[in-house]
Formats: structure tokens, sequence, C-alpha cells
């Protein structure tokens, strides 16, 4: 496994700034490739022998494992988040559209089998984690929210809390405010992952859908919060699970205001998602 170390100092007077930020690769036996991810470690990391809570944050579509410290709009975020809530913070990397899916029709793209059996293994091998499901926590944008709530649902015995933020949560892309010819390349792309014959219709939507997963998520009694901005153009995937959750008595936090599908939107809803999700984790 390769492993390079850096370290950030944006403003050296604070300690939120002396992380250590790894960048290593992990292999996939199940794909049979590397693949990038991004470990962010809080400044007291390297004075104690402590264990740590871990956020896994997940990318969006066409991403890359280090979005969320290059694409934020104040830099430095996940270090300070880091830093605050002194926990370690996540961000692998998958491939472009691949929705954090195990698929049916591609051994490329098994990404909901290689996160649970292969990356969080590692990162518990790798580093002092408190490696049980009341310490880890998963969240993350567009794709990446699709990612956090579909694979929360599935594997109950791994997360105390998920969250979405402007996340897919219908694959039903009649739903998007897009362009037609963006819609019709993202079906495409769902037939060649999932095959031809998905149900897009309410109620028995297909389990490849967060709306699919709703009785998961509320036999599962993880801590959720999703949010959206009421421009973006996944708004109304985001109502509908959010009617659905509130129909199945499944308890969320729920927001909705002012933005759109942007860096900007996301900067601002990453400290709302740890301050949200730091009640739940339990520590040392």
């Amino acid at each position: 496994m390769k492993k390079s170390l850096f370290l950030i100092f944006l403003f050296p007077m604070m300690a939120w700034s002396q992380v250590r930020v790894d960048s290593i690769q992990v292999y996939s036996d199940l794909m049979e490739k590397n693949l990038k991810v991004a470990v962010t470690l809080p400044p007291s990391y390297e004075s104690t022998t402590g264990r740590y809570p871990v956020l896994y944050l997940l990318h969006g579509g066409s991403g890359a494992f280090n979005d969320w410290h290059q694409k934020v709009t104040e830099p430095g975020l996940v270090n300070r988040m880091a830093a605050a809530y002194n926990l370690i913070i996540v961000t692998p990397g998958v491939g472009p559209a691949s929705y954090y899916y195990d698929s049916p029709m591609m051994d490329s793209v098994q990404y909901e089998s290689y996160f649970t059996q292969e990356l969080i293994p590692q990162i518990d091998r790798l580093y002092r984690t408190l490696a049980q499901k009341e310490s880890r926590a998963i969240t993350g944008l567009s794709m990446g929210g699709h990612g956090a709530l579909m694979i929360s649902a599935k594997h109950p015995e791994l997360f105390i809390a998920a969250g979405s933020m402007s996340g897919v949560m219908n694959i039903d892309t009649r739903m998007w405010k897009v362009p037609e010819d963006f819609r019709n390349l993202r079906q495409k792309g769902q037939k060649e992952m999932l095959g031809e014959g998905l149900n897009y219709e309410a109620p028995d939507f297909n389990p490849y859908t967060v709306v699919g997963l709703i009785d998961e998520l509320k036999r599962n009694q993880t801590a959720l919060i999703i949010d959206c901005g009421v421009d973006d153009f996944l708004i109304d995937t985001n109502r509908q699970l959010h009617e659905l959750l509130l129909e199945n008595e499944t308890p969320h936090d729920y927001i909705e205001r002012p933005g759109a599908h942007t860096w900007q939107y996301w900067t601002e809803a990453l400290p709302v998602h740890l301050l949200f999700i730091s009640k739940y984790l339990k520590r040392d």
C-alpha cells in the first residue's frame, strides 16, 4: 500500500491548522484496483495514545477523494472540523457516477462492498479508531448523500448517524430539474450498472434508491440529517424522502434553506452536519 503524508499549516497560531492529512491508497481485491483516500487527523492525534471516532465524508458524482479539501469555499474547513470535534475524517474516492453501488452488471462497480468490507476495516487497522458502530458516522454531498444513506440503511451495524447534503434521494431522473441530455446520460448509466428492469414507481421503489429503503431507515434507528437548497435540481427528491419518512414516522432532521447545487452550499452545510452528528458519537 502506497502511503504519503503531508502537513497543512494554514494559520500557524491556530490549533486546528496543525492537522495531519494522510493521502493513502486502499487496494480493493473485489475490484482489483487501488482507490485513493484522504484521512484527516486532529492535532491531538500526534500527542496522545487515545482512540477516535470517525466520520466518513463522501464526494459527489465525477468527484474525487480530495474534493472536500480542495473545492470548499472556506479553505481548511475539513481540518477545522477534525480539530473542533476531535475526530478522524475520512474522504474516500470512488468511480464517477457509481453512486456507491454494488452493481449486479459490472465487476468494476462494487463500491458498497468495498466500503464495508475493505475500506472501513483498513482504516480501523491503520489508525487509532474507535472501531464500533457507536463511534462511526457517514455523510456526503449529492451522489455521496445517496451513498451515505444507502450504505447506512443496508448496514445498520456500522453507523450511529448518517446524513445527506443535496443528495440524490431518488434516482428517478424524471424528478431531477436538469437538461434532457444530462437526464438521458444518467438513465443510460443506471441501466448499464443496474439492469433494464428497474421500478421507479411508488410505493414499490427499487432497492437501489434511497426512497426504496425507508423501511430500513425506520427499523435501524440511525440518527438522520437531510438537507437541500431550495434552488437545487434535486430538491423534489429530498422533499419526497422527507414526506415518506414522516409517513412512516422515522425520526430525522430535515432542512431546506437558500442555495443550489454548489460548493458554497456544501461548505455551509458541513458544520451543521458535524454539530448534529457529534451529539451521537461515543468517545473514550
